[in-house]
């Protein structure tokens, strides 16, 4: 079997590869757990001073979760109980002080977006996309999207992705400030890896710190991103009984447009 995470440590940055191209790069609870455990590895890691994150292939940074495990085993088919406090894909709630930079190499719409938005740098292919579709499916941005992007851009321009569901191109996402660079697809991995090298040649605590304060962490939480959490978890609640949800998904599935009830 192949490894569906590949860590690669680069002098003093960890590259971690989301390995499952033939599934678009989703996660599922294999996934998750490996992710999760780079992660603590990385904090664990004096000599580690930055992660890059990024997807096998050409074609896709990462499609959001397995629909096929969720279809077959559950909420835990994606986002086992034991780790559910990292949250999906093992990262979104896991904060670490080591910066990380997303090397998007392709499409990343639903939780690729959201595994950017969880981190701290995007280096983007000029053939990348960007958005949170939920929407046409029934459900929000539950990985943190639906107030992250709103933090991220303007009000306007992130509400208009999140009720749309619309994507943004890479020239679009670098104008808005979604992303830091847009480059070659070709380039992307080196751009991002050359941009840990220059973060990792500063001073490790404080680059820690200066994370650590920007981005509001204390003892490995954001705080002010609790009410965030709450208000997501009663909103997908509240929808994933909804018939709208079971009929956005089903008609996902059956690949035809789907029909709005509004219960």
């Amino acid at each position: 079997m192949t490894d569906v995470v590949l860590t690669e440590t680069r002098g003093h940055t960890l590259l971690v590869t989301i390995n499952r191209p033939e599934a678009a790069n989703s996660i599922n609870a294999e996934v998750h757990g490996e992710l999760g455990r780079a992660w603590e590895h990385a904090q664990a890691t004096d000599d580690i001073r930055v992660v890059v994150l990024t997807g096998a292939g050409h074609a896709t940074f990462c499609a959001g979760a397995d629909l096929k495990a969720l279809g077959t085993a559950g909420p835990e088919g994606v986002t086992p109980r034991d780790t559910a406090h990292w949250g999906f894909a093992g990262v979104v709630k896991h904060h670490i002080t080591k910066p990380i930079i997303s090397a998007v190499n392709g499409s990343a719409l639903g939780g690729g977006t959201e595994l950017a938005l969880a981190g701290d740098l995007v280096v983007a292919a000029d053939t990348s996309t960007f958005g949170l579709p939920e929407v046409k499916r029934g459900l929000i941005a539950g990985a943190g999207g639906v107030f992250r992007l709103v933090q991220a851009i303007p009000r306007a321009i992130a509400l208009e992705l999140l009720l749309t569901g619309t994507a943004l191109s890479a020239q679009d996402a670098l104008r808005w400030g979604l992303v830091n660079r847009v480059v070659p697809q070709t380039d992307v991995l080196e751009a991002a890896l050359e941009m840990a090298d220059t973060i990792a040649a500063c001073a490790p605590l404080a680059v820690q710190a200066s994370k650590s304060v920007a981005r509001g962490m204390v003892d490995g939480t954001v705080p002010t991103e609790a009410q965030g959490w709450e208000l997501t978890e009663q909103a997908l609640a509240r929808l994933t009984t909804s018939q709208d949800t079971l009929e956005g998904i089903m008609a996902f599935l059956e690949k035809r447009e789907p029909i709005w009830s509004g219960k």
